[in-house]
């Protein structure tokens, strides 16, 4: 028999071990006498296997866990399980233990007595679709930003709204907490269901949670630097350092390498600055208030480590001993960029410049030298079926070297790095790199080169306008991916040949920004080594969205949720990854390998009307079709098919636009795809 522990609390709210006791002794009314609950779990240090009532904190805690998906940050989760069989008996499964439900219904809940549970494909058809199911699956969370406890089920789990309400009932009997228990739809089609409810179950919105979440790990990792507060904006004329901590206003576009990165308004997972972080594996973190933030502003100046959890996050000062040790433990091992091929000399469309021989990471490695990351792989996508993208060709790095030796700047940059105040002063830095750009942007290009791109365009793009993508040796790479270290450009011949030259000119010139030359410096990288190739295709200025997305569920470490995780905004003008402050992108989760393939929405864009999303269910059907061919398509090269054992995605950019066909739906177009580095730890 199980020892119990006799939990009293006061009439209110009690906060223990960082969990709301919102329902211990709380009634309907004042004038009814409290419940008193009774913890059920024994007082050893090993956690049971379930419990049938959670009668108090320890209760919760010894059977709770981080939830498979943690796209809602600071939960812990428990998982429930409701037996039709056995007279609607309830289990709180040890979720620590279990990870999903099926593992838990197979160990207890099958034989002696009680029906056989099936193998997992046949439950799990079963239990989440069947309107005939046994069980009935949920999980309690408890989200402690605004302290809500609240009942969910699988996005996916087609359960009716009597269901529900059975296992909403039951839990809510069954539970401390139970006066203060809330439904939280997780996805659009148990919204729906949800509406359904009896007026007596109250429901929260993801929206509703998010909002009251005051914390967003992004990069779970540790460092150690100084802290600084400073605003985005003020970014180009302030300075940051390797060994600086930043506390930001919002997220910039770029930053340059620091010790870590917290900004007072949330970020997307997909923005440049987090995948920056994780590529640096320097912690990075939202938090609303960051700017005045009591503790953060007691430090300022001050050398300190930043945690970024999964669930919480710390601060606390340390010496210079320790931010030196640290830094000097922390170096990375200089890079070595892929040496350059400068032996292809043409023009390449692009579904040659990538010759599938053997291995496909090997032959992407060997495409890389002469056509950069970004070609190297778009190329792949293009005989990839079920992958839309746009006709196009590439500009091999021999042009980029060409144009850097005719015109002098190879040595102007050796003159420059000689300078001792370069190297030693930011602001002189700054000032010689711009003085390199506006140089470059002002040089002529090959004569040759000029006419065989001219006999391109004209036979085979005629009058159209052309984007020129940067592609070089030192992105999309283990090791230095380097996101959104350099600008792309367009020209168009409608324009005059000068305006297809100056966009050409701008692109080789980004190589050169303060912040790209800062991150290859901190990777020990030489400069010098570094070379352009340009992926050349009509530019479609006024798309009706774009958008980012990850092939697998960043919220998952596990695998067991897998989903595609997705960014979107209407029109062209809001850049998705990195929005003008106040303005939205809807965010979601597809789970595309699910019956009915539900979505899960946790943010909306406020370009559109109240209550629309930015894509159509067929759209978000077209776009799972070609994350999935590409997920597959690069395994051999990143994945599971090459031995990866380890948490895998590619991060793909796309669009919708109807350009080519007006007046019909807009078309998805694939921009490009590029392995995805994830989370940290």
């Amino acid at each position: 028999m199980l020892k119990t522990h006799t939990t009293k609390c006061p009439w209110g709210v009690a906060l223990l071990g960082g969990l709301l006791l919102a329902a211990c002794g709380k009634s309907d009314s004042p004038s009814t006498p409290a419940i008193e609950w009774t913890c059920q779990a024994p007082s050893t240090t090993e956690a049971p296997e379930y419990l049938e009532q959670v009668g108090c904190e320890t209760d919760f805690q010894a059977l709770a866990s981080e939830p498979i998906d943690s796209t809602l940050p600071g939960a812990r989760s428990v998982k429930v399980v409701l037996d039709t069989a056995d007279d609607n008996a309830l289990y709180f499964q040890n979720s620590t233990r279990y990870q999903i439900h099926y593992q838990f219904a197979s160990t207890h809940l099958s034989g002696n007595g009680l029906p056989i549970v099936p193998a997992l494909a046949s439950f799990n058809a079963s239990e989440y679709y069947s309107p005939e199911r046994r069980f009935i699956l949920g999980t309690v969370t408890y989200y402690e930003g605004p302290r809500l406890w609240a009942l969910e089920l699988s996005p996916y789990d087609t359960a009716s709204a009597a269901m529900i309400t059975t296992l909403f009932q039951k839990v809510k009997g069954s539970a401390f907490f139970g006066s203060e228990l809330v439904f939280h739809p997780t996805s659009a089609a148990v919204e729906v269901e949800a509406r359904r409810l009896p007026s007596d179950i109250p429901i929260k919105s993801t929206d509703d949670i998010y909002a009251a979440i005051d914390y967003q790990p992004l990069t779970l990792a540790s460092g150690i630097g100084r802290l600084r507060f400073v605003k985005a904006a003020d970014l180009e004329d302030e300075y940051l350092s390797y060994q600086d901590l930043a506390v930001l206003d919002e997220a910039p576009n770029d930053i340059s390498v620091v010790q870590g990165l917290i900004t007072q308004e949330f970020q997307t997972p997909l923005s440049h600055v987090n995948v920056l972080s994780a590529n640096r594996h320097t912690p990075n973190m939202g938090l609303r208030g960051a700017m005045t933030n009591a503790t953060l502003r007691a430090l300022e100046g001050k050398l300190v480590r930043l945690t970024v959890g999964s669930t919480a996050w710390s601060v606390h000062e340390v010496s210079e001993a320790e931010a030196q040790a640290f830094w000097d433990a922390h170096k990375p091992a200089p890079v070595t960029l892929p040496a350059l091929d400068l032996t292809v000399k043409e023009l390449v469309d692009i579904e040659d410049v990538t010759p599938e021989t053997g291995s496909l990471r090997d032959d992407i490695k060997k495409s890389v030298q002469a056509f950069g990351g970004k070609a190297a792989h778009y190329s792949i996508l293009a005989r990839t079926p079920s992958v839309p993208l746009l006709k196009a060709f590439a500009i091999p790095v021999y042009f980029y070297d060409q144009f850097m030796r005719q015109n002098g700047f190879y040595e102007q940059l050796d003159a420059m790095v000689a300078d001792p105040s370069f190297a030693t002063d930011p602001a002189v830095r700054d000032a010689k790199l711009d003085a390199l750009r506006t140089a470059m942007k002002k040089a002529p290009l090959d004569a040759d080169f000029q006419a065989r791109l001219k006999a391109k365009l004209d036979q085979d793009y005629p009058g159209q306008s052309m984007r020129f993508r940067t592609s070089t040796n030192s992105e999309d790479l283990d090791g230095f991916p380097c996101a959104g270290c350099y600008d792309s450009h367009t020209g168009d011949p409608a324009k005059g040949w000068e305006d297809v030259l100056s966009a050409i000119r701008k692109t080789y010139a980004s190589a050169w920004a303060l912040r790209t030359f800062e991150e290859r410096t901190y990777y020990g990288i030489d400069h010098k080594s570094v070379g352009m190739a340009l992926l050349v295709h009509h530019n479609f200025p006024d798309e009706e969205a774009n958008g980012v997305a990850v092939t697998s569920n960043p919220f998952d470490a596990t695998g067991l949720d897998p989903a595609f995780y997705v960014n979107v905004q209407y029109g062209g003008d809001a850049e998705v990854v990195s929005p003008p402050v106040g303005v939205t992108s809807d965010q979601f989760l597809s789970f595309f390998s699910q019956p009915n393939q539900p979505v899960t929405y946790f943010a909306h864009s406020n370009l559109v009307p109240s209550g629309t999303t930015v894509l159509t269910a067929t759209q978000v059907h077209q776009l799972g079709v070609a994350l999935d061919a590409i997920h597959k398509r690069f395994s051999p090269a990143y994945g599971p098919a090459a031995g990866n054992t380890g948490w895998y995605a590619m991060d793909v950019e796309f669009k919708f636009d109807d350009d080519a066909n007006p007046g019909q739906p807009p078309t998805l177009y694939i921009k490009q795809a590029r392995p995805y580095p994830g989370r940290g730890q």
